[in-house]
């Protein structure tokens, strides 16, 4: 498995840079989990429009779909011009009001995804666990061949998501708060609550994302390493985990 970093800002972009967007890849298959601003300009640097096999969305908040609609032109134009011979599946969160945008012609097809749904795409397969963010949020367990990558989202800390990061080869942690913030910021945790996660979760390396638009973020790799003693990385473009 390799984990490519397209994006990793909380709200909005930096200049040249993208919100949150994640290339998951073996040798036969490209999945893109999130699809935020910029995500799509970030993709095309990786693989070709042509080769992805697969999106799925975290959530619907701007920062994590806004390349949605841009993408699905780009598979429609790449379809008329004979490059995709395929519609492409885009899994989300059903119960709202922009899931049936999702599919788009036979070009691209919303696939419905709860709370309790597995699915398997090529050699990978993914699991899911609301989180605590206003907006209904999944967070995603990622296996492939014995390896094992949880992404939380967007989320506050709460008990469940320790189990369900247990052991994970690497935890893609949101920290978008500094300590001061915790709990003043609804739906998003802060770099010591992500630290605290992955000590409980005794997973084998973290990787900070979803990272906040001001301040120094090496304050939160140190208030991470407050609790978690294993390798902690902030995320940044082009970075690239294999596993």
């Amino acid at each position: 498995m390799q984990i490519t970093v397209l994006g990793y800002w909380g709200a909005y972009p930096a200049a040249g840079e993208a919100t949150s967007g994640y290339l998951f890849q073996d040798r036969n298959t490209n999945i893109l989990l999130d699809c935020g601003s910029a995500v799509l300009s970030e993709l095309q640097k990786h693989i070709e429009i042509s080769n992805l096999d697969a999106v799925i969305l975290s959530h619907y908040h701007a920062d994590h779909v806004a390349d949605i609609h841009c993408l699905q032109y780009a598979v429609m134009l790449e379809s008329l011009q004979h490059k995709r011979d395929r519609n492409l599946p885009i899994y989300a969160y059903s119960k709202h009001s922009q899931f049936e945008s999702l599919t788009f012609e036979d070009y691209t097809e919303g696939i419905a995804l709860r709370e309790e749904s597995e699915i398997a795409i090529g050699d990978f397969s993914f699991s899911f666990i609301k989180t605590v963010h206003p907006e209904i949020c999944m967070a995603v367990k990622i296996t492939h061949y014995g390896k094992t990558a949880v992404y939380t989202a967007d989320t506050e800390y709460f008990d469940k998501l320790t189990d369900f990061s247990r052991y994970a080869d690497i935890l893609l942690c949101e920290a978008s708060l500094y300590r001061e913030y915790e709990g003043k910021v609804e739906g998003h945790m802060s770099g010591a609550q992500a630290g605290k996660l992955a000590a409980e979760a005794d997973v084998g390396a973290l990787l900070l994302t979803h990272l906040p638009r001001y301040g120094n973020h090496e304050r939160l790799r140190e208030e991470a390493g407050e609790y978690y003693r294993g390798n902690i990385t902030l995320a940044r473009t082009a970075l690239k985990i294999r596993l």
